[in-house]
Parts: C-alpha cells; structure tokens; sequence
C-alpha cells in the first residue's frame, strides 16, 4: 500500500499517523486485544505530533462510528441476503455477529477518520 502514502485513506486504514503517516497511533497493533483496542500513543515519534488535541477530543468519533457501522451492517446484509438468499430472520443474527466481531475495528476506524478530519498530512 505504498501508493496510498499521504493519502488520509492510508492513515484511515492503517491507524497510522495523520502528519507523517510514519508509525501506528495505537500502543497495541491488535485492535481485538479488548484491554488495549483504544489505548494510543501521547506523540508520534517521528513528527511529535500530539493525538489528543484536548481531554474529550475523541467524543466526536462517536457521531463516525454510527455510519461506519451501518456501512459494516448493509455489507453483512447484501452479503448474506442479496447474494446468497438467506432468509431475513438469519441474515438479521448475522448482521448482530458481524457488528459484535467487528466493534474493536469500528471504534478504531471510527478514531482514525475523526483525528483525519482535523489533520493533515506534511
């Protein structure tokens, strides 16, 4: 994914830094270690930039994180009964289980586009 570099799609994907884009912004890659899925670095230390702009700053990626997880549901949806035919009561648990196993990845995604926002990358 080189050729996404300086994009904000590959600081979005990656959780890397939005300024240098040189190194993760989270202290655990594994965003399903549930202890540590929202545990960030204070600084970058490539760019020294801070993450945490103010003490709530990442209450806003709460308004990201609904989309985001419609977007995970309507994929599980057109997946399960669009493609292959199942029926509506199952492609419903499906669309549970899939926003149960995937929740770590949305709050993290949800993280990355909010920081994205107000960011750049130099």
């Amino acid at each position: 994914m080189k050729f996404l570099k300086g994009t904000k799609i590959n600081s979005i994907l990656k959780g890397s830094c939005p300024v240098c884009q040189n190194e993760s912004m989270y202290s655990e890659k594994n965003p399903y270690k549930l202890r540590e899925t929202l545990k960030m670095k204070e600084r970058c230390s490539s760019c020294q930039t801070k993450y945490k702009i103010e003490p709530s700053f990442f209450y806003g990626a709460m308004y990201v994180s609904y989309p985001v997880g419609i977007m995970f549901a309507s994929a599980a949806f057109i997946i399960s009964n669009l493609l292959f035919g199942i029926d509506l009561i199952i492609t419903y648990c499906i669309i549970v289980l899939v926003m149960i196993f995937s929740l770590p990845i949305i709050l993290r995604i949800s993280r990355n586009i909010w920081i994205n926002f107000f960011m750049t990358y130099k």
